[in-house]
């Protein structure tokens, strides 16, 4: 029989993560210029459709298939998914105690799978071919984020996670570095914005990326959560480092705001709260509450640095900035900050045990996840580019906005009574 509590709680939780798709959508879309605002949200939204699809029919047998003797892949015997209902059924048949559905896991994993696109997504909005977009994020999630997730989390024999022993608790390498360096790489391939540096760009929208950031905070809590897969104690301090760790980081956004320009801003509060949020998923399960403080603290500077700076001297998008440098920053202070009773190898932290072993492997994990993703999406990047000849739109589209030119729809049509 299964433990109806931890089933539940883990539904609750694949739900908490499947809102985050919507979220990230609105947060994007309030960032957005007017005339982009449509196309900014769909090129998340339309993740839902797209992982979907291609998770059930590759991508968790990819990524959680096979005996876990493969440290790059899963395996191809569970494709489609095609055993999931008839091993539900002598999973509740089987007299030794089960903990929850082995179906929740799909439907988990598929929501990490579909924010991380969606992130993508919002890098590359307003002058990316949707088509284009379409056909590289459906090879990305098969060749990049599900052998990833394998590498990470495939259990005994996987690289990252057992033969390097990096931690990851619930996505820093996975999901944010995947999805930030991801979108990093085809913004180069893109090119910056027309305008990049001579118009001002700012959000057209800031109800919307508070909206946005509010969903995906509220929906971060079945993220790292869940991450636990057990309703206990660590399920419970993964959730309070999330909660301190997101409020440190808008506060240090805002006192470094505050300093840069005179003024805290709201936008700025919200994306220091993702910032926070970003930075606490590798070792929400695996630090003290003090500690996913410290970590929200000090995440902010950098990504601020990351988003001030930086961006204006590569043209990049945020989705750099926050997500891949955040996580980066959570990486390397999971190998400083870790409990060595709640980690998962041998190696505790820097701090408590003077022994730099865990530190080096989150170090050679993350570098071995920049080398893989960067690579895979730069090859898959010039493979669509190839295909569909050229990855931007046309100048006279930028132009006149995504909306209208790939969409043929307006985000604010004016009301005559006729619209």
């Amino acid at each position: 029989m299964y433990d109806t509590g931890a089933t539940a709680f883990m539904l609750v939780c694949a739900m908490l993560v499947l809102l985050m798709t919507p979220g990230v959508a609105f947060f994007y879309g309030g960032l957005a210029r007017r005339k982009n605002v449509v196309n900014t949200m769909f090129m998340s939204f339309v993740i839902i459709g797209i992982v979907g699809i291609v998770w059930i029919l590759a991508g968790w047998s990819i990524a959680y298939g096979g005996d876990g003797s493969n440290p790059f892949f899963g395996g191809f015997d569970q494709l489609g998914c095609l055993s999931s209902v008839s091993d539900m059924l002598a999973e509740a048949q089987a007299p030794e105690d089960g903990t929850y559905p082995s179906l929740i896991d799909v439907v988990f994993q598929a929501a990490f799978a579909m924010i991380t696109a969606a992130i993508v997504g919002g890098a590359v909005a307003g002058r990316m071919k949707f088509g284009a977009f379409l056909a590289f994020i459906t090879i990305w999630v098969l060749l990049i984020y599900a052998p990833l997730a394998h590498m990470v989390w495939g259990g005994e024999g996987s690289l990252i996670g057992d033969i390097i022993g990096a931690l990851d608790f619930a996505g820093g390498d996975v999901v944010h570095i995947s999805s930030g360096l991801t979108g990093l790489v085809l913004c180069l391939l893109l090119g910056k914005r027309r305008g990049f540096g001579a118009i001002a760009h700012r959000p057209h929208n800031v109800p919307f990326v508070v909206l946005g950031a509010t969903l995906l905070w509220f929906g971060w809590f079945g993220f790292n959560g869940g991450s636990e897969f057990a309703a206990d104690g660590i399920a419970a301090l993964a959730v309070l480092n999330t909660v301190v760790a997101s409020g440190a980081a808008m506060i240090s956004w805002m006192i470094v705001e505050t300093v840069k320009t005179g003024k805290p801003t709201l936008v700025g509060a919200a994306t220091g709260l993702v910032a926070g949020l970003v930075v606490i998923t590798p070792a929400a399960g695996f630090v003290e509450p003090w500690a996913a403080i410290v970590m929200g603290l000090i995440v902010s500077p950098i990504c601020y640095f990351a988003i001030s700076f930086c961006k204006a001297k590569i043209g990049y998008d945020d989705a750099f900035g926050c997500h891949c440098a955040g996580g980066i920053v959570g990486g390397i202070l999971t190998g400083i900050f870790c409990v060595p009773e709640l980690s998962w190898t041998e190696f505790g932290g820097l701090l408590y045990t003077g022994d730099p072993t865990l530190l080096g492997a989150q170090v050679a994990g993350i570098l071995i996840t920049i080398l893989f993703v960067a690579i895979g999406a730069l090859i898959i990047g010039l493979v669509v580019k190839a295909i569909f000849g050229g990855l931007r739109v046309s100048k006279e589209e930028e132009t006149c906005g995504m909306d209208m030119a790939a969409h043929s729809e307006s985000a604010y049509p004016a009301f005559t009574g006729m619209d």
